[in-house]
């Protein structure tokens, strides 16, 4: 019998199609669907799910159990309820942020494009790495070779440095292990830890050709309404376009749009 045929069911359950309508995979892939709702509305035990879902127990096994090796589902111990996993956590996170994010930040993101002619990224911490959530490309002649989407490391680009101020050194240190240490052809770890804390200080980061070659920018943080960072945005163009007195001079802009867009977000330092 099918979900949408029994009293009981709950209301993703009664939404689901039926057999005659969508084909097998589709199936499936609905019921799993309901399976995760049925889950995200209170913890689950394998008999609860049967019995919501009217699936048989092997059926719900075979679901919930395929949910668990993704991530979308935690299963309990010794047959306990399962749990919304981690891909969830992080799935909730990234749309929460760009679903008010990127909404904030286009119309800002597009004037400073407009104003320096050069690439803008805005991006967010995710993980380990640093994701890019929107773009609007530049005027130049030049390719940026980014895609909305991508993930970069934390420690080459000037995004992901700005994501990382307010972390500690142990952090920092710990990330540029993670991602260069193994690179003879990197800056030096005492160089980067001291080009950190100047770019902690002075609220912006650079990246001088150190992610991709002959590309450099200009980055700074996005501050939600209780102060924490959230997101980065930045500036990036060709080295011929990017000499260190035109970074220096970027930097206020770049700042002053990040700050207009934080204040959108609700912060408002103290003065």
């Amino acid at each position: 019998m099918l979900a949408s045929e029994t009293k009981t069911a709950p209301a993703s359950a009664q939404q689901a199609v039926s057999d005659d309508k969508i084909g097998a995979g589709s199936q499936t892939l609905m019921r799993g669907l309901d399976v995760i709702e049925a889950v995200g509305s209170g913890n689950a035990t394998l008999a609860d799910l049967c019995e919501q879902l009217s699936l048989s127990k092997s059926t719900a096994h075979r679901l919930a159990s395929a949910l668990v090796a993704r991530g979308f589902l935690s299963a309990g111990l010794r047959g306990g309820a399962y749990r919304l996993g981690p891909k969830m956590l992080q799935f909730g996170e990234i749309a929460r942020t760009q679903n008010g994010l990127v909404q904030v930040a286009r119309p800002h993101i597009e004037r400073l494009a407009e104003q320096t002619s050069d690439t803008i990224h805005l991006g967010v911490l995710n993980g380990d790495e640093a994701l890019y959530v929107d773009k609007v490309p530049g005027q130049r002649r030049i390719n940026i070779s980014s895609q909305v989407g991508e993930r970069q490391p934390l420690t080459t680009t000037g995004l992901g440095k700005a994501l990382m101020l307010d972390h500690d050194p142990t952090f920092w240190r710990e990330r540029w292990q993670a991602e260069q240490g193994g690179n003879s052809g990197a800056v030096r770890l005492e160089n980067w830890l001291v080009r950190m804390a100047t770019y902690a200080t002075e609220g912006r980061a650079y990246d001088l050709e150190e992610n991709e070659d002959r590309i450099r920018c200009v980055a700074a943080p996005i501050r939600g309404v209780h102060g924490e960072i959230v997101a980065a945005l930045s500036v990036s163009s060709a080295a011929q376009y990017m000499d260190d007195q035109r970074m220096e001079l970027l930097s206020d802009d770049v700042k002053a749009a990040a700050a207009a867009i934080s204040d959108e977000l609700g912060y408002h330092p103290k003065k």
